[in-house]
């Protein structure tokens, strides 16, 4: 599977967090669970890369290969 194949969207924020959203294949929606929330090592086995401090936050049932990120906003 081509990591070139992952598209990593533009970082947005709140008040609090730091948010993106990773679109992976299709083929690649198979392997997240639906069950839980991934760690940081599961999303780096599917091929995910960034780094680090993001945490898989929530599951868009509808779009299970949508896997949303966030990591706290650095504090003043």
């Amino acid at each position: 599977m081509s990591k070139k194949q992952i598209f990593y969207s533009d970082k947005y924020t709140d008040d609090e967090f730091e948010y993106r959203h990773v679109v992976l294949p299709k083929e690649l929606s198979k392997l997240v669970p639906s069950s839980h929330l991934m760690t940081e090592e599961e999303w780096r086995g599917l091929g995910v890369q960034q780094s680090q401090g993001w945490i898989h936050y929530m599951i868009h049932k509808p779009e299970p290969h949508i896997l949303l990120f966030r990591r706290p906003l650095p504090k003043d």
